[in-house]
């Protein structure tokens, strides 16, 4: 209960003492928050295949302050890698409807119509002809057949198949575990998307601070400076404090362009998670805070990463779907038994007669009684698949663990820097003044007032760093116990 109170006092004074220290850095101020029309220009070019070919068309002009919510959001609506999955899980589903065709008759219908001259009449006409000629001419002359006939054709089939072994079951129930997979391999994107957004927006925010950090230290040390150079022209100083200071702006200047080449680069990975508009970057709108607690244990935690995981549903979908490919390949050494049946009709276009019709029905069974042990083989190697898919579930299971406990242990650790740092900060600015008050009085030198500048630009990057670690380790909870909201404080167990 006291280190719950502790936990408290500690979140609230952290809140104040972020506060003070964006009014006191320049720059620092909050950023008005966006609306969803702002959001509108970070969208890309609804064309995928749309590939710029001038500068001018990847020139950034469109710089938004965007919250985490927003970003997730952003990244829902827009990322490659999820639509991707979403466009594999509609393949998925169009393979179940072709698996589930087998549940129905096939039917089609075909029609033929056809003018044929016979060359063997014809022949057959001359030799009689020449046979009436050569016998003198006596009796009945022959007749000429017709040579020419016009015939229209219809027919209409039939065909099911009434037995197969199993293979149409076990087919269509592999193809509706390939589409559960598929599912929760959106579900495993998205989860994983929440924390790689959460980490890139963390990488901005803790980028940015690092520049005020530095946008303040500098001007510190130009007032180091400002100071050493007054008291060695009155004669109070030396040379030797002047070329301190000068020292110490060159080290915080060049740390200053350090840390805004890594918020260029922070904000690059966000823009290409996000797949924002080739012309439009982002920055972070919201403050550097804990985002709040963790109540649920180390044991609930990872007993609610077993039953949320969809890692482990997916081993379980891939083995159901091994087990019944196993079937369908021994349904291959098993009968087939077909039915069908057809109809038809058949008109002579060049007689006065009516069309006559027709039909067939009958059946058909195939049993394949030695295949030179294909079939055999090939169901080996899907009980293969499910005892690797089984193995995979344990291994999937011990991971599950690791990541929980690796992030929780990260979290706690992270609560105590936060607590540590904080007293950190009060202790440094403290000593930065005091060394100051002591140069100015001309009892201190100007080594101290520079050792106590770098001890508070270290106090106050250890306390960032510690709470965007606190945060990142939110995140990762978030990813690894999976399903749950945005706000870890509605977190709790089912």
């Amino acid at each position: 209960m006291d280190n719950q109170v502790m936990w408290q006092k500690s979140l609230w004074l952290l809140g104040h003492l972020s506060g003070l220290l964006l009014m006191a850095i320049p720059g620092a101020i909050a950023q008005p928050r966006t609306t969803a029309a702002d959001l509108i220009p970070l969208n890309p070019n609804p064309d995928p295949l749309y590939l710029p070919s001038r500068p001018e068309q990847v020139t950034i002009d469109v710089d938004r302050p965007i919250t985490l919510t927003e970003a997730i959001e952003l990244a829902r609506r827009n990322n490659r890698q999820l639509q991707i999955i979403e466009a594999q899980l509609q393949q998925s589903r169009a393979v179940l409807r072709q698996a589930e065709s087998a549940l129905y008759p096939t039917l089609s219908f075909q029609t033929n119509i056809s003018r044929t001259d016979s060359a063997a009449i014809r022949l057959q006409n001359a030799q009689a002809q020449q046979a009436f000629i050569k016998g003198g001419g006596l009796g009945i002359p022959p007749v000429p057949l017709n040579t020419t006939s016009n015939t229209w054709t219809n027919t209409v089939q039939l065909g099911y198949n009434i037995f197969t072994a199993g293979q149409r079951s076990g087919s269509i129930q592999a193809a509706r575990e390939q589409v559960r997979n598929a599912e929760l391999d959106l579900q495993r994107q998205f989860e994983q998307l929440r924390q790689d957004v959460a980490n890139d927006y963390y990488n901005i925010q803790q980028a940015e601070a690092l520049v005020r950090i530095g946008q303040a230290a500098v001007q510190n040390s130009q007032i180091s400076l400002r100071d050493a150079v007054a008291r060695e022209r009155a004669g109070l100083g030396t040379l030797f404090d002047v070329l301190t200071a000068e020292v110490q702006l060159a080290n915080n200047q060049q740390q200053l362009v350090q840390a805004q080449s890594q918020l260029k680069t922070a904000q690059r990975q966000l823009a290409k998670t996000l797949s924002l508009n080739d012309k439009a970057t982002v920055q972070a709108a919201d403050p550097i805070q804990v985002v709040g607690e963790w109540k649920l244990s180390l044991e609930e935690s990872i007993t609610l990463a077993f039953r949320n995981r969809v890692e482990l549903e997916q081993q379980l979908a891939q083995r159901n779907t091994a087990l019944q490919q196993r079937r369908v390949a021994l349904g291959n050494l098993g009968p087939q038994l077909v039915a069908g049946g057809s109809f038809n009709t058949t008109d002579d276009l060049s007689d006065s007669l009516a069309p006559r019709w027709g039909y067939t029905v009958g059946g058909q069974m195939n049993w394949t009684l030695f295949d030179g042990g294909v079939s055999r083989a090939s169901a080996a190697q899907q009980e293969s698949s499910a005892a690797i898919a089984e193995a995979q579930y344990a291994a999937f299971k011990n991971l599950i663990r690791f990541q929980v406990e690796q992030a929780y242990y990260t979290l706690k650790s992270s609560q105590e820097n936060i607590r540590t740092n904080e007293v950190a900060v009060r202790q440094a600015t403290e000593g930065l003044r005091l060394a100051r008050l002591r140069f100015q009085a001309g009892i201190g030198t100007q080594a101290e007032v520079s050792n106590a500048e770098t001890s508070l630009i270290q106090a106050q990057s250890n306390l960032l760093s510690s709470t965007i670690d606190y945060n990142r380790a939110i995140a990762a909870l978030q990813r690894f116990v999976s399903g749950l909201p945005l706000n870890p404080q509605t977190a709790s167990t089912p």
